[in-house]
């Protein structure tokens, strides 16, 4: 039985369908859809954040309690609500804030929320 030849198993193998590879390339125009000012402009707020917490809380970045600031939530919020915000956040530190807090609010200004593509 294991000689005849409709009895046997075969194992095929078939080339890579080229329809597939515009899909590969799709991946690729994501990060063109944002303006790079835009990404440049956020990063450099993120670093201006990093070394500001440094300040504030007078430690090393490992002693930095816990504390996520998402520019994209606080730019879904109303003005006064991201100052409270901010505010809600920074509540375990004993130095002043305030110069933190409008420095920042004064950055984010006429930034874009980052969820979703930009338009030009």
């Amino acid at each position: 039985m294991a000689s005849e030849p409709s009895t046997q198993s075969r194992v095929m193998f078939q080339a890579a369908d080229k329809t597939e590879e515009p899909a590969h390339r799709k991946l690729g125009k994501l990060t063109v859809k944002y303006n790079r000012k835009d990404l440049q402009r956020r990063l450099d707020i993120e670093e201006w954040i990093d070394g500001q917490l440094h300040l504030l809380f007078d430690c090393e970045e490992e002693e930095i309690p816990e504390l996520e600031i998402d520019i994209d939530e606080l730019l879904e919020l109303p003005d006064e609500g991201q100052r409270t915000r901010l505010q809600e956040l920074l509540q375990e530190c004993g130095k002043p804030k305030e110069d933190f807090i409008n420095g920042l609010l004064y950055r984010i200004k006429g930034l874009r929320k980052m969820s979703g593509p930009l338009k030009k």
